[in-house]
């Protein structure tokens, strides 16, 4: 099995993670990302976690992966989501899926902090590369690194005016 498996190979055992048991990660300044469920628990079903933003968060630079749906419900404040090139603004209680290969980027909005369950479907081992953004946020590994990353953990980066211009304050979407 390798370690980016995306597909259940078994059936696994119902996946239970009590908040205080969870292992959250500071990716940011403004940002922390709760591990939930990765690949390995859930038999390559899905990946899960919890992303907090305080207000002035860059969230998720514009990307894409190849290899699984990526799905965001709001818990709680109000997010920005770029897919394809078209920002929406979600609220709490808001979902939204996003296929592969579609690009797309978040961040709460301007005047908001928010709170977000993600969710990868079919799973992807992806709690390694939320340890990798903790270590460049701290200096301990570096930028490269990520780069490096993005066939390992299926996240490819590229640039959006779109989403440029929406964090720079220039409304373009919905």
């Amino acid at each position: 099995m390798s370690s980016n498996n995306t597909t259940a190979t078994e059936p696994t055992a119902p996946v239970l993670v009590r908040a205080e048991q969870a292992e959250t990660l500071q990716d940011g300044a403004t940002s922390l990302i709760t591990l939930l469920a990765d690949a390995g628990v859930t038999g390559g079903a899905l990946t899960a976690n919890k992303a907090t933003f305080e207000k002035g968060s860059p969230g998720a630079p514009a990307h894409f992966h190849t290899k699984a749906t990526e799905m965001f419900f709001v818990l709680d404040g109000t997010m920005r989501i770029l897919v394809g090139d078209e920002v929406h603004t979600l609220g709490k209680g808001d979902f939204l899926t996003v296929p592969p290969t579609v690009p797309h980027a978040f961040a709460p909005a301007a005047d908001s902090t928010a709170e977000l369950l993600v969710v990868f479907t079919p799973g992807l081992h992806r709690f390694d590369y939320y340890r990798l953004l903790e270590r460049v946020y701290r200096g301990e590994a570096s930028v490269q690194e990520i780069r490096e990353s993005s066939e390992t953990y299926d996240n490819h980066y590229y640039e959006s005016p779109v989403w440029q211009g929406e964090l720079a304050g220039r409304r373009t979407g919905s």
